[in-house]
């Protein structure tokens, strides 16, 4: 009788407490709302990869991987309620995919000692390590996108932008003015004259801002947009004659669902990524046999290749790597959100591990530390090819001027530090 209230007690105590040998990576998607069509793929994309280590490796380090999703329907609130719904089943990182997502959560990862990473977005200061403890921004931040971006128009010009002008179209949020700052910085030092040309949200009307294009004459058009903006202004620009190779979008700017309604019209059209395109790796091979084949899919399996989809893959291959160096620097598999962030501040992507992992070239190289959660900065530029239905890599993956963007993040994230009591982590 003993050892049966014994086994019940057991039962009982399993069956009211989560099962904590899971290694979980919550996906706050969004399949819904005004920005499903960028959240679909990524959201697929990432669960993909997780599913891939799953089927053909047993997990991570032995450990299998569980990634529930939540949807946010890229609401704030939604996703505040998305992360407190899900940080208890044993989190060990978040990525929000969403900037007003990103701020809110930055207080809460840190008090529950659980890393957030926000590749491409979000608080880009956060790249500073010894005031945000629990943040990480690699391998690229909107500032180095900017950055990159003006370094590429320097390279088109031969060298200088003396006299230039260039426009800023940019979703009127937190995202779209980020990089307003670093531009502003930027024509100082390079003599262009800076635009801003600002897009209420959604972003479906914007006939008055692309006049004022055409009234100004500049010489390049920068976007910061998102959804259903994208496309609208790819049209735009078209319908006002704007050259396409002058017009280029930063990585969230640069999907196949932001050129393919324009047509041929939006051929030349240019964009930034701090990732690879297309589907020509060792990778896909194994996501096929494994996952596409076999009716694993997280999605239709329609997404497969896609620049968001590998923006999804990219994220999950990051943190699966950052989870795997935990294991290794405590010796434990069943690893918590705590040591997850050690693992994310001891990262070192090189290509010798990409191209180990079916994914050779597909980033760039970098290292995290405890000072720097951002990675170096390397951004490239792709541009659409309208008949080929297809993005190409038109540039080498080129390091964004530190020497503007550094003392821009000193400065952001003491001012943070100061109103928040903040001593250092490093």
């Amino acid at each position: 009788m003993k050892y049966k209230l014994g086994t019940l007690a057991v039962a009982g105590l399993m069956a009211a407490s989560p099962v904590m040998a899971d290694l979980v990576f919550p996906s706050l998607s969004y399949r819904t709302g005004p920005y499903a069509a960028g959240g679909i793929p990524f959201a697929d994309g990432y669960a993909d990869y997780f599913t891939l280590l799953n089927e053909r490796d047993g997990g991570i380090g032995g450990e299998t991987i569980r990634v529930p999703e939540c949807e946010t329907a890229y609401n704030t609130e939604k996703g505040v309620e998305c992360y407190e719904s899900t940080k208890g089943e044993g989190a060990l990182v978040y990525q929000p995919l969403s900037t007003g997502i990103t701020y809110q959560l930055i207080p809460k990862v840190t008090a529950d000692d659980i890393p957030m990473l926000t590749s491409g977005l979000g608080r880009t200061s956060a790249k500073n390590g010894n005031v945000f403890s629990h943040v990480f921004n690699f391998p690229a931040n909107y500032w180095d996108g900017a950055s990159v971006a003006i370094k590429h128009i320097m390279e088109q010009e031969g060298g200088s932008l003396e006299g230039k002008k260039i426009a800023l179209v940019y979703h009127n949020s937190a995202y779209g003015k980020e990089p307003i700052r670093t531009l502003q910085e930027l024509s100082e030092k390079h003599g262009f004259e800076l635009k801003e040309v600002p897009v209420d949200h959604p972003g479906q009307e914007q006939k008055s801002q692309w006049l004022q294009i055409r009234r100004d004459k500049p010489d390049y058009v920068i976007m910061y947009g998102w959804g259903v903006m994208n496309q609208v202004a790819v049209q735009e620009a078209a319908n006002i004659r704007f050259p396409m190779d002058k017009f280029i979008g930063i990585w969230w700017s640069g999907s196949e669902n932001d050129v393919l309604s324009a047509g041929a019209k939006a051929d030349g059209y240019k964009a930034l990524t701090f990732h690879n395109v297309g589907s020509d790796y060792p990778l896909y091979d194994d996501l096929k046999k494994h996952v596409i084949d076999t009716g694993k899919t997280a999605g239709a399996g329609d997404q497969v290749g896609t620049v968001l989809y590998n923006r999804g893959i990219y994220a999950a291959m990051l943190v699966a790597e950052a989870a795997r160096t935990a294991q290794e620097i405590h010796g434990v598999t069943d690893i918590t959100g705590g040591q997850m962030r050690d693992g994310m501040e001891q990262l070192e992507i090189t290509e010798e591990k990409m191209a180990a992992l079916g994914l050779p070239d597909f980033g760039p190289e970098f290292s995290v530390s405890c000072d720097n959660h951002g990675g170096e900065g390397f951004v490239a530029v792709t541009q659409w090819d309208a008949e080929a239905k297809e993005w190409n890599l038109v540039s080498d993956f080129m390091q964004s001027d530190q020497d503007v963007i550094q003392p821009l993040i000193d400065e952001d994230s003491k001012a943070y530090a100061d109103e928040n009591a903040i001593e250092g982590n490093c």
